[in-house]
This record gives structure tokens, C-alpha cells and sequence, in this order.
């Protein structure tokens, strides 16, 4: 017997170990670990800080390097064939003319014309008005200087072909550049303000996210304490009616009570069944919700350190409207929005004036043209200043700056309005929560009479001077007035909850860190 009873209580030690006990912070932080929309918002936030990284990068000089290769199936040359360069003397006056030096002897020829043996030319020449005229060979005189090529010259200088070759099929080019923003405008910097703007709304979306879950973690946690309340009356009903039940049939076997009494009884001890059923069903969904939000399987069952319902209401200090402004997510994501708006008609401003660069690379290729065209690799250094000036796009700038500065004056009038409401809800939300406290106390003072006057029921039931009617009616009165009381109490947990999200107090930047 005694290891019987030794083997029951390690059981039943083990199953009160089994069932962990959870408040409502411990319900948060599983629910911020498990739910995937936070995740998201997480994610989404370390985007916005990566790129907000990736537009500082934009004030930073751009490297690049460049590689190609190419083959061609044939050389480039200059040359068609190989050339003769005619080789002339030097005149007196410095020029390259006809080549007629001063000791330059004339020779005639049998037709009158002459020759200058030592000339370095080979025409014919004759005597126009004291000049010397060049013949062509046709014999006709001619301006040398306005047709050459009739001149026949003595010597000349051989161009071969191959001199002027280059060898082109294989080609290599290879290159590194960079490029340093000098002045833009101003668009540069407002990039990187837009980044860090969307790194804010990510931040706000992140602990809006946060605040929404832990809102409706909240609400499932003190719906399923009302419920287990619920049960928990349900039982005590039950328990009363049951007494009820057995006190009206024992007067009904002694005579002393109806039929029609007893029935009444019966139905209200179904009633109570019933009431208990859907309670605890009830109870078992909320259960599961609860479970689901908070990653625990569905079918655990859980302790809730509440479940008692502490009627001690946690009082919300209300806070200045200002201060309650600057906490709320909406306000500043929309006041990052109208930053951002202001950006834009900054940056569609600087589209109208200059962009300057400083621009400079390392050139290389294969073959080199820096000494003739040889097959080697090769390279320079060039640096410049590369500057861009608009000047006419038959006004499309005008218009998209008047397009930016409308969606600037749009996202003040949303902050404005935003605030205005932001203020009305928090307004409301104190007004309820005061409302709900007066409620909970009234139907305190509720629940002290329904029990006085079911106690009297009962006695005066006892003692043959009150019907079972009259007691079931007190039975009733006091199951309401108890209901009510629980969900006023509940009720004025959920407003403070929502004052508190009004505000902008209900997440702890401590216990939930977006960082």
C-alpha cells in the first residue's frame, strides 16, 4: 500500500512539474521568438541598414578594372603596296620647290628647253618672263605648286609595305579607372538621408509589428483567464443548483414541495450543465490560440500565473500628448516619410545644376602603339575632370519638381491629420479606461449583495418561508452579477492594455530590442 501510494504522489509531482506556469511577459517573449511577421520586420530592418550602408558608399571614389581580347584575321596596314618618296634639294628661300640650287647648271636641249644637271629633279624647263618653268612630260609648262605631280623627280626613297604593317591579330586591352564624385548637386547626400529615413520606417514597422503581436497576445491571455474564471463559476453554479436540487427533492418525497418546483430545478441544473460546457470548451480554444501564437504545441496544457485574477486593476499613468506623439510608430513613420518627401525636392533641385567628376585610369595593350606598334604590353596614366551641365529638356524638371513638392505637402497634411486622430484615440482610450474602473468597482459592489441575498435566499429557503423560485432567482442574480464582475475586471486589464498602445508605452524598449 505504501508503494502504491509512493509510486501516486511521483506522479502526481511529475505532472504539477509537467505543467509550467506562464504570466504575460513569458507569453511576449515566446510570441516575438516564434511569429514569423517579427521575423520579417527584422529582416526588412537589417535591409534598410544595409543599404543605408551601401548609399555612404556613393560619397566614396567607384574602382573598376576592364580586360578584353580580341583576334582579327588580318594585319592593319597603312600602305596598299610598297611607295616611293621623292627625295628634292632645299631652296634658297628654305622651301622644297623644284629643287634649282645657285650652283645649279642649265644644260640645253635640242628644242630650246634646258636641263639643271646637278638639279634633283628630271624635268624639262623653259624660260617664261625670266622664270624657270617646269615642263611636264607632255612638254607643256605647269605651276609646280599647284600641280606636283608633274614634277618627275631624279631620286626617290622606298616605302616598303611591311614597314607599315601592324601586327593586330591578337589584341589585348586591359584597364583600371576610377571615378570620385566632386560635386552633384547635392543628390548624393540626400540619397544617403533617404537611407537613413528608410532605416527609421523600418525600425518604427519593426516595433509597430512588435506592439500589434504582443497586443493580441495580451488579449489572448486574459481571454483565456476570463474563461477559466468562467469554468470555475460555471462549477459553483453547478455546485449550488445541485444542492438546490437535492434540498427541493427531498421536500417533494416528504410532500412539502411541487412538481413543478423540482422541474424548475431541473432545468436550471441543465441550464448549468450547459453553461459549464460551452465554458469549457471555450476555454480549450482560447487555450490552443494562445498556444499557437506562443509556439507551444496546441495541445499543451499550460498554467497561467493569472489565473487567479488578481482584481487589483495595474493602473496606466497618462503622459503628455507630446510626449505620447513622440513615441507613437505612426508619427514616425510618417514624419520619416515627409523627410523623405522633402529629400526628393531636394534631389529634383539638383538636377538643375552641374555634375563634376574626377575621373583617372591605367591603360594597357598588347600590341603597344607608345613606341611604333610592338607586340608587348604596354601602358599610361591619364587623369581628368569630367563636368555635366543641363540645359534644356523642354521642361520636365520644372515638372517633376512640382510633382515632388506636391508629395511633400501631402505627407505634412498626413502627419497632421495622423496627430490629430493619434490624439482623439488616446483621449478616448483614457476616457474608457476610467470608465471600466468605475464599472469593475460597481460590479464588486454587485457581487457582495447578489451573495447576501443568495445567503438570505438559502436561509429563508431552509426555513419554509421563501420558494425555490425566489431562490433560483437569487441563484441567477448572482451567477450575472459574478459574470460581470469577471468581465469587468478583464475589461479594465484590455483598457489599460490599450491605453497603453495609445500612448505608445505598451513595448519596453528593454525587453524588446530591435537592435
Amino acid at each position: 500500500m505504501r508503494q502504491i501510494l509512493f509510486c501516486f504522489t511521483l506522479l502526481f509531482a511529475g505532472f504539477l512539474s509537467a505543467q509550467e506556469i506562464y504570466n504575460v511577459e513569458d507569453c511576449r517573449q515566446m510570441a516575438l521568438e516564434h511569429n514569423a511577421s517579427i521575423k520579417i520586420a527584422s529582416e526588412n530592418l537589417k535591409a534598410a541598414r544595409s543599404l543605408k550602408k551601401a548609399a555612404f558608399t556613393q560619397f566614396l571614389p567607384n574602382f573598376s578594372a576592364m580586360g578584353a581580347y580580341n583576334w582579327n584575321e588580318k594585319n592593319i596596314s597603312l600602305l596598299a603596296h610598297d611607295e616611293f618618296l621623292p627625295v628634292g634639294v632645299k631652296n634658297p628661300d628654305g622651301s622644297l620647290g623644284i629643287g634649282i640650287g645657285p650652283n645649279s647648271t642649265p644644260t640645253p636641249n635640242p628644242d630650246g628647253t634646258f636641263k639643271f644637271e646637278d638639279a634633283a629633279i628630271n624635268n624639262n624647263f623653259t624660260m617664261i618672263d625670266g622664270k624657270v618653268i617646269p615642263l611636264d612630260n607632255q612638254g607643256k609648262p605647269f605651276d609646280p605648286s599647284k600641280n606636283p605631280e608633274g614634277l618627275e623627280w631624279k631620286n626617290h626613297a622606298i616605302l616598303p609595305k611591311e614597314g607599315f604593317e601592324m601586327d593586330m591579330r591578337n589584341v589585348f586591352v586591359g584597364g583600371i579607372n576610377f571615378v570620385q564624385p566632386i560635386f552633384m548637386g547635392g543628390k548624393i547626400k540626400q540619397i544617403y538621408s533617404i537611407a537613413g529615413y528608410s532605416e527609421k520606417i523600418a525600425e518604427a514597422r519593426a516595433q509597430d509589428a512588435m506592439t500589434d503581436l504582443i497586443l493580441e497576445v495580451d488579449e489572448a491571455y486574459w481571454r483565456v483567464v476570463s474563461l477559466e474564471n468562467k469554468v470555475k463559476l460555471a462549477k459553483e453554479m453547478k455546485a449550488v443548483v445541485a444542492k438546490l436540487d437535492t434540498n427541493i427533492t427531498a421536500l417533494f418525497d416528504e410532500g412539502m414541495a411541487t412538481k413543478a418546483d423540482v422541474l424548475k430545478v431541473k432545468v436550471k441544473l441543465n441550464e448549468s450543465d450547459l453553461m459549464m460546457i460551452k465554458a469549457t470548451n471555450g476555454l480549450s480554444l482560447s487555450r490552443m490560440a494562445l498556444n499557437q501564437m506562443c509556439g507551444l504545441p496546441l495541445e499543451k496544457q499550460i498554467k497561467l500565473s493569472d489565473e487567479e485574477l488578481d482584481e487589483i486593476p495595474d493602473l496606466v499613468s497618462v503622459i503628455p500628448i507630446e510626449e505620447a506623439l513622440s513615441k507613437r510608430t505612426e508619427v514616425e513613420m510618417l514624419t520619416q516619410m515627409q523627410n523623405i518627401a522633402k529629400s526628393n525636392e531636394k534631389i529634383m533641385i539638383s538636377r538643375f545644376l552641374p555634375n563634376v567628376a574626377l575621373t583617372g585610369n591605367y591603360l594597357v595593350t598588347n600590341p603597344s602603339s607608345f613606341k611604333g606598334f610592338d607586340t608587348k604590353f604596354d601602358g599610361m596614366f591619364s587623369v581628368g575632370v569630367v563636368a555635366q551641365v543641363p540645359l534644356f529638356h523642354f521642361g520636365e524638371k520644372i515638372h517633376t519638381l512640382n510633382a515632388s513638392r506636391a508629395s511633400s505637402v501631402v505627407a505634412a497634411l498626413e502627419l497632421k491629420d495622423a496627430k490629430e486622430k493619434i490624439e482623439l484615440q488616446i483621449n478616448q482610450t483614457a476616457y474608457q479606461t476610467t470608465e471600466s474602473l468605475k464599472k469593475q468597482l460597481q460590479t464588486q459592489k454587485n457581487v457582495e449583495s447578489a451573495q447576501e441575498n443568495l445567503m438570505y435566499a438559502n436561509e429563508g429557503f431552509n426555513e419554509g418561508v421563501i420558494t425555490a423560485s425566489d431562490v433560483l432567482m437569487a441563484q441567477t442574480a448572482w451567477l450575472s452579477a459574478k459574470s460581470e464582475n469577471i468581465d469587468a475586471t478583464i475589461d479594465v486589464k484590455l483598457s489599460n492594455l490599450y491605453l497603453k498602445k495609445s500612448l505608445g508605452t505598451l513595448l519596453s524598449p528593454i525587453s524588446y530590442n530591435t537592435k
